[in-house]
């Protein structure tokens, strides 16, 4: 092992992939992990399990280069590892370094809204020209950008790159990582106000991007951002050239914009000419993005017809402001990614342009951050909702309720809310208008998006409740009488719904439900069911949750027992506490207290009596295979004289529960005083040995979408991987990866079942769709597809793809609707 302290130039990786989260690892022998420590992460965690893994370079804080951490490395003879000050600052260094070895033109990007449209759209109209490296999605944060960056190589002629910041001094550490030599400020809004003392800090910060920069083109229109690049950038960047646009003021570009009936001309004269460029866009927000684009593209030396040619192929991004067709005849606008005044003057711009429906309603959220007081901020709300002819105003948070007085509009209701309007929302109201759903993000506006969306997919997961009873039922009969039930509802019951499966649960009287997180609690016991609930992780950031919804934590290191018992008794004292259970770690080596522990555990169970244990447990690892019979007899033995012990602590006996699915089956003389019943309930019974007794209850089918018929020779998706050998049918059924179908199906590994005859893919999995061979099968468009089933069994398709058929039934995407129904 080799230890390294900080210095920029001593961090001589060889990698080629920076890793930042643990989950997303590929290729550990070409990576080298940061592990950032944040306020509800610590990469540090993780280390160990990614040296497991092959990852050899580390980049470690100082402050969690702990004893224990140091003892660990130790062992590590073949690591090179970095203690730095900051994992984040180290990255940002070591990009920084690599960047400067380029020497091609990147934009930058700043501003409050607009940066990743105008990133996306640059790189859709110059990409025929330019080999570009861009920001993947939105990864314009202290972690985004390096990521971003990096990724920069030999091949490339242009860099696109945005860059955003929440608080002072960010910017000036993503500037020497990304070193662009054109800027790009696309506007100011109310965005992350609450990090800057005001909107001039917040403009002068976001302008760091821009210090040396040869260029910066931005809206003149935006007075401040104006003010502060002649008063601040120029002074500090003596080379810098603006060039400034302008609809309402004197700039280098004069711009309008011209709506017509199929979108609008936007003609620019000035320092770059005369020229018109028509779009099939023609709300504001597209309008200025565009603008951005074409300004730079001329400046860049981009002929304007091409521009033109280019424009008219350009397609829109997918985020932020998206009209989707809505329930009850309806149209949807979500814009749901925030809220702020500048935003809502652009949806409702977008808004009054559509045509579909005459009646117009805004369901609108708090407008926060914007400095102004609620009287000030809602008049002048009000008199926009009024001026743009909206119709029904729905206002959702206490503080738009409590100036619901200030509009002036004919019809307007308010709630204190998103779940209380979720609760309470005459849904057919909505009929034949068009709705734009404004909010913030705090208030969860994807809720009421799901619920205003009309699902149009053609796939679906059949969940049949008979079943599911049948399935309970078997394993109820291999139990002794005394022994109760624990269901695990976790993963949103294992892909099949947790609150549909739970509320079944509950009327054939289960014992426990067990569920991973708090929010899977929460969501439950908000929907009816009060059957006692295991939370297997519990963290400090939700015991006011487990408190307030009698959810049961379980406990299963040092650190959570003493976080827990700190915070009862710093905080609840008097209430009443849920109880807890303890995790025994008896061989899975995954969680849970080992036998060195008893002695710590016992003493402060002693210490601290407010402590209920509702059970103790532990899990066996090996129990769906007979080879490993031997072992889990070892555990069982450490598990009773463990539980023996506590047991003369805590003057009385908890629940012990040690038995797993597959362990009902293989060890019933191991039942003790509970069961914990997973994937035998959803009809997979993980031994092999008791398949038959079971019932299948799930059934995921989709529909076919088009066939073809094609001759023997050619290709079928995706690179080209469906070679046909024969004259040949091909159906495209409506379910992709995206689906959770899964890719490893492809090119014939998978059958589906159409009209009781099992079909072979062909070619590669697409994200949404699949192709099957329907040659001889009596299929036409439109028929039912069977992906797994009665007829095709999951257990088979998990064989096929060297799983198990946890993964695919956990997998099941959340746009493929559940239809639970009962025979």
């Amino acid at each position: 092992m080799s230890i390294t302290g900080y210095y920029p130039q001593t961090i001589a990786t060889k990698a080629t992939y920076l890793l930042t989260d643990s989950r997303q690892l590929s290729f550990p022998e070409q990576s080298i992990f940061f592990a950032i420590k944040g306020a509800r992460h610590d990469g540090h965690q993780y280390v160990q399990e990614l040296y497991d893994k092959g990852v050899r370079e580390f980049v470690l804080e100082e402050a969690s280069w702990t004893a224990e951490l140091q003892e660990q490395a130790a062992a590590w003879t073949d690591a090179e590892l970095y203690v730095v000050p900051s994992a984040i600052r180290a990255m940002q260094q070591l990009v920084a370094q690599r960047r400067r070895s380029f020497h091609i033109p990147v934009v930058g990007i700043a501003g409050s809204n607009g940066k990743t449209i105008v990133k996306e759209w640059l790189v859709q109209l110059l990409s025929p020209d330019q080999r570009i490296v861009a920001s993947p999605k939105s990864y314009n944060s202290q972690i985004g950008v390096p990521l971003s960056v990096w990724n920069m190589g030999p091949e490339h002629t242009l860099g696109i790159f945005e860059a955003g910041i929440s608080q002072a001094h960010e910017m000036e550490y993503l500037q020497p990582v990304m070193q662009p030599t054109t800027g790009i400020f696309t506007n100011i809004g109310s965005a992350h106000n609450d990090g800057f003392r005001s909107n001039k800090q917040k403009i002068t910060e976001k302008l760091r991007l821009f210090t040396k920069v040869r260029k910066l083109i931005y809206r003149k229109d935006y007075t401040q951002v104006d003010q502060e690049i002649v008063l601040i950038l120029q002074p500090v960047n003596a080379f810098l050239q603006a060039l400034s646009w302008a609809t309402a003021t004197a700039a280098d570009v004069t711009v309008r914009f011209e709506p017509d009936q199929t979108g609008a001309t936007i003609a620019l004269s000035g320092k770059l000419g005369v020229h018109r460029f028509h779009t099939g866009f023609k709300d504001e927000a597209s309008l200025e993005n565009l603008t951005h684009c074409i300004v730079f593209m001329l400046d860049f030396g981009v002929k304007a017809e091409v521009i033109s040619q280019r424009i008219a192929l350009l397609k829109p991004v997918s985020m932020r402001l998206e009209l989707k067709e809505g329930i009850h005849h309806s149209h949807i606008i979500d814009d749901t990614y925030n809220n702020d005044l500048q935003g809502l003057t652009m949806a409702l711009n977008f808004l009054v342009q559509q045509e579909q429906h005459a009646r117009k309603t805004v369901i609108l959220s708090d407008v926060l951050q914007t400095g102004q007081t609620p009287a000030e901020l809602y008049r002048t709300i009000g008199k926009l909702l009024a001026e743009k002819g909206i119709h029904r105003i729905v206002g959702i948070g206490p503080e738009i309720s409590s100036q619901q007085e200030l509009f002036d509009i004919p019809f307007k209701e308010f709630y204190p809310g998103t779940d209380a309007f979720l609760q309470s929302f005459n849904f057919s109201s909505i009929s034949d208008n068009l709705v734009l759903v404004k909010g913030a993000r705090p208030f969860s506006f994807e809720k009421i998006i799901h619920r205003l969306q009309q699902k149009a997919h053609g796939t679906v997961l059949e969940i049949n409740l008979d079943a599911l009873v049948h399935n309970l039922n078997f394993y109820r009969s291999q139990k002794a009488s005394g022994t109760r039930v624990m269901v695990m509802v976790k993963a949103f019951a294992y892909g099949s719904g947790s609150t549909e499966v739970a509320a079944l649960l509950q009327y054939h009287r289960v014992d426990y439900l067990g569920v991973a997180y708090a929010d899977e609690g929460v969501a439950l016991r908000q929907n009816g069911i009060n059957l006692p609930v295991m939370v297997m992780n519990a963290s400090p950031s939700t015991f006011d949750l487990l408190i307030s919804y009698q959810l049961e934590p379980e406990i299963y290191s040092r650190q959570v027992l003493e976080e827990w018992i700190e915070y009862i008794g710093e905080n609840k004292a008097g209430l009443n506490l849920p109880p807890i259970h303890l995790k025994l770690d008896t061989g899975m080596h995954r969680l849970g207290f080992v036998e060195n522990d008893l002695d710590w555990l016992e003493a402060k169970l002693e210490s601290c009596p407010a402590l209920k244990v509702a059970s103790v447990f532990s899990h066996l690892v090996g129990a769906d295979e007979g080879v490993h019979n031997e072992f889990s007899r070892e555990q069982f033995a450490h598990f009773s004289r463990w539980t023996a012990r506590l047991e003369k602590t805590l003057g009385y006996m908890p629940l012990r529960h040690i038995l797993n699915s597959a362990g009902i089956v293989r060890f019933p003389e191991y039942r003790m005083d509970m069961v914990r019943l997973g994937i035998g309930l959803y009809g997979v019974e993980a031994t092999g040995r008791e398949q038959d007794a079971l019932q299948p209850v799930g059934t995921l089918k989709t529909i076919i979408s088009q066939i073809k018929h094609l001759k023997a020779g050619e290709t079928v998706g995706y690179s080209r991987k469906g070679v046909l050998d024969h004259n040949a049918a091909i159906a495209t059924i409506a379910i992709g990866y995206a689906d959770g179908y899964d890719r490893r199906l492809g090119n014939g590994i998978g059958k589906v079942w159409v009209n009781g005859t099992p079909c072979p893919t062909v070619g590669n999995i697409c994200m949404d769709m699949t192709m099957i061979d329907v040659t001889g099968v009596s299929a036409a468009e439109g028929d039912e597809v069977i992906v797994f089933g009665k007829e095709m069994p999951i257990t088979e398709l998990a064989r096929e793809i060297h799983t198990i058929p946890y993964e695919i039934l956990t997998g099941i995407g959340d746009r493929v609707k559940r239809v639970f129904y009962k025979e």
